[in-house]
């Protein structure tokens, strides 16, 4: 059966031939701004599309980088197929099978979906960096936010509840006198939040990490502070303790996890 896109965009004649006989369901979760496609068949492994119009200011250019990169290196997609063309972006992802750590089977044990959310950031932290070609230190990031706040492209719809109603250029300014004055580099998943981490149904180990495209070299604090931030919305209060204990993190630097909850707000 041929996969119903609704028309977003036609497929290349070779993408098309890759997923022939498969039907799809669209991805609704997710902030990317992509049109994303869960790709399934009876007896075949399942895949994801993504795509993207050639007027979004979504790019996975990076995410297939990163992924390359990362292959055999961490539990992550293979990129299968990836097209840029004047039609748009296509970009096709081997599933990583398991479960979304917000998702409902675990509601019921959160102190267990914490401790393999502890486990993933230990194990993404421990990546040898020497060789790692992106940088997503503060400077970058700080230089992203701006070419953002210059484009248009900081949603001030879509702030943190504390900061809705207030502007972007105020919210870059706060940024600029917050900036923390050192930097805890290590791999960084870059947008580390439950949607994003997938674990085992049994909840007993970690499948692997998704949307990656902000990956890289950074503070663990960009990490810390997106989980700190993603725990109580997906799963309820009071365990972001935990995270950090079961983390191993003694002493939390507090000023960096406001800090990067406020840089996110410009991606």
């Amino acid at each position: 059966m041929t996969v119903p896109f609704n028309s977003v965009l036609a497929l290349p004649p070779e993408l098309a031939a890759l997923i022939q006989g498969y039907s799809s369901r669209p991805v609704t979760n997710g902030y990317s701004g992509a049109s994303v496609f869960y790709l399934y068949a009876a007896h075949k492994p399942a895949f994801y599309l993504k795509t993207a119009t050639p007027d979004s200011e979504v790019i996975f250019t990076p995410e297939v980088e990163r992924l390359n990169w990362l292959k055999d290196r961490l539990p992550v997609p293979q990129v299968l197929y990836y097209r840029q063309s004047p039609a748009g972006e296509y970009l096709l992802l081997s599933e990583v099978t398991g479960v979304m750590a917000y998702g409902e089977a675990f509601k019921s044990k959160p102190a267990e979906v914490v401790k393999r959310l502890a486990e993933g950031l230990k194990l993404i932290h421990s990546l040898d960096t020497s060789e790692c070609p992106f940088d997503s230190g503060l400077d970058s990031q700080l230089e992203a936010a701006r070419q953002r706040l210059k484009d248009g492209l900081v949603d001030e719809a879509d702030f943190d509840e504390k900061r809705l109603g207030r502007k972007a250029p105020d919210l870059f300014e706060e940024l600029l006198r917050t900036r923390p004055a050192s930097e805890d580099l290590v791999f960084t998943h870059g947008d580390y939040c439950l949607p994003n981490i997938i674990i085992q149904p049994d909840c007993r180990k970690i499948s692997g990490f998704i949307d990656l495209g902000r990956s890289g070299v950074a503070d663990r604090y960009q990490d810390l502070a997106l989980a700190a931030r993603s725990l109580p919305f997906n799963l309820g209060p009071g365990l972001v303790g935990l995270l950090f204990e079961e983390y191993g993190l003694k002493e939390v630097d507090w000023a960096k996890i406001e800090f990067y909850q406020l840089l996110d707000e410009f991606f």
